[in-house]
């Protein structure tokens, strides 16, 4: 969800939808609902309901014509914010624990 930080920036959340959508907006100029639907690969209704709160906050205006609705941005004071990681946790393969089963010389090895 988009918010005003106070001093005029407005932080969107990294890897969010919001984030994909307004970098579709900055580099494509004139672009439909249905485009930005298919560049993002979600649906047309979940792009509108994204814009309506877009058009609530200011960032962006509706231009509707028979059968398309164009997408205008208005604003371009955007802040990134939030840690963009991926989540994903890396085995490292350690000799040592070989090393200690091979050392082994317990009852059962006598």
């Amino acid at each position: 969800m988009p918010l005003d930080n106070g001093d005029g920036m407005i932080e969107i959340t990294r890897g969010s939808i919001e984030e994909h959508l307004i970098k579709v907006l900055q580099k494509i100029y004139p672009i439909t609902t249905a485009q930005l639907a298919v560049h993002l690969h979600i649906s047309r209704k979940e792009v509108e309901w994204v814009l309506q709160k877009f058009v609530v906050k200011g960032i962006v205006k509706l231009e509707p014509l028979p059968g398309k609705t164009y997408v205008r941005l208005i604003r371009n004071d955007f802040q990134f914010v939030g840690l963009k990681q991926q989540r994903k946790i890396i085995k490292h393969s350690t000799d040592r624990k070989r090393e200690d089963q091979q050392e082994y010389d317990g009852i059962m090895f006598d």
